[in-house]
């Protein structure tokens, strides 16, 4: 007589039971590798982020000291991007969707407990760092998102806000003057029916030949789209001293986000993420930001990872989840993150013709406190190095990325 399933599975119940087990006993150290089990904790705490041009890294490393939830040092310094409304890449003040509304999201994972929690496409919630740790504390769910997200972040007694600052507004309105017909709608780079802008002349050079004569070229292109902008930054009423700012906005719009890892004396891991999400986005669009493994992925037993940059690319290879995964098998935090960047490229075979429209920083800290930060390109669109910040008892300092590729991408859509 054939054995059903489920008589397999009584039958290998009652056999455990017999043997004085239960049913679903495992090794839970058997994922361990050898490398991983002989991570000790750090002499002193160390935190990975973005350069955050305030004082939230001390502060949060401070707090560490003091012994303070490694989450809660690194909501600490995402709360000071949020709070920031000169900051366009996240919380108040972020640049908003193509229909000018503000949509945010956010994640965290604490390693001591094994909890995650995660909000996407929030509007008029200030500080959705905070509501995803929410979300971790007070639910069984590990992702709330849009008006339900909202809903939950009131009940729990936060403030509902317009999150459009009157910077924000008027860029996205110099967007909507100079971006009329380049936006993102259409297909993507992975798509068959993907076709290379119609750019012209030293745009289209610098794509195919990056020489310092294609790249000057392109650079007095971008002057001459810098000074129509300027015109129209006065007509929308953009003080003079604001339009500047207001012009790069346009011309490289900011992918910014904010990552931060930490780690304590105790070798306790903490991982947290926020964002705006990309500049003048489709409605609804979410990115790596709120998914757990590809914005930001902690394992106690390991390290934690996280990232800024073109979060469609980061979904697709799970980025925090491989680089943590590379670690645990022995890889060290600027080689695991490395290969994760190897992985987005080869999603385009190596061609650089798209992968100069990508931008990718992983920000990495192992359990033991060795630490990394990675690039995809090895300088920003203004030729200045990539850089990350960190904070290890020698004091908060700002130190280059590992870049895997020479040279500078190309802001999507292209100018």
């Amino acid at each position: 007589m054939a054995t059903t399933r489920r008589d397999f599975l009584a039958k290998t119940a009652l056999t455990a039971a017999a043997a004085g087990l239960g049913p679903f006993d495992v090794d839970v150290q058997s994922g361990t590798a050898e490398s991983t089990k002989r991570l000790k904790p750090p002499a002193q705490p160390v935190i990975v982020t973005r350069v955050t041009g305030d004082e939230t890294l001390a502060e949060a490393y401070k707090m560490l000291l003091d012994g303070e939830d490694t989450l809660t040092a690194a909501h600490h310094v995402c709360l000071g991007r949020e709070n920031d409304p000169s900051d366009h890449s996240v919380g108040y003040g972020g640049l908003p969707n193509e229909e000018g509304i503000v949509e945010l999201d956010a994640c965290c994972m604490h390693g001591p407990t094994r909890q995650a929690g995660s909000v996407g496409s929030v509007r008029n919630i200030r500080n959705v760092c905070l509501v995803s740790r929410r979300v971790m504390e007070q639910t069984s769910h590990v992702m709330l998102v849009a008006e339900g997200a909202e809903r939950f972040a009131v009940d729990q007694g936060f403030k509902r806000e317009d999150l459009l600052t009157d910077d924000a507004r008027k860029i996205w309105l110099l967007w909507k003057e100079n971006h009329s017909n380049q936006d993102f709608w259409g297909p993507g780079m992975a798509s068959p029916e993907w076709k290379d802008p119609k750019t012209t002349g030293p745009q289209s050079m610098l794509m195919r030949h990056p020489s310092p004569h294609d790249a000057a070229a392109h650079s007095a292109t971008a002057r001459a789209r810098a000074a129509k902008l300027n015109e129209l930054a006065a007509d929308l009423n953009i003080p003079q001293e604001k339009r500047l700012q207001a012009i790069e906005q346009v011309l490289w719009p900011t992918t910014g986000t904010i990552h931060v890892s930490a780690v304590n004396a105790k070798g306790e891991i903490s991982g947290a993420t926020t964002t705006s999400g990309q500049a003048f986005k489709l409605p609804g669009r979410l990115g790596d930001s709120p998914i757990i493994g590809a914005g930001c992925y902690t394992d106690q037993d390991v390290g934690s990872a996280g990232a800024t940059g073109s979060g469609e690319e980061n979904i697709k290879v799970a980025g925090a989840h491989a680089i943590v995964d590379m670690m645990r098998a022995g890889a060290s935090p600027q080689d695991a993150g490395l290969e994760a960047l190897r992985r987005i490229v080869r999603n385009y075979n190596g061609d650089m013709n798209k992968v100069r429209y990508l931008d990718m920083i992983y920000y990495i800290v192992r359990r033991d406190g060795a630490y990394a930060g990675v690039s995809l390109w090895s300088t920003t669109a203004t030729g200045k190095p990539r850089v990350f910040a960190v904070h290890d008892g020698n004091g908060g300092r700002v130190e280059p990325c590992a870049a895997l590729l020479q040279g500078t991408n190309i802001s999507w859509p292209p100018i």
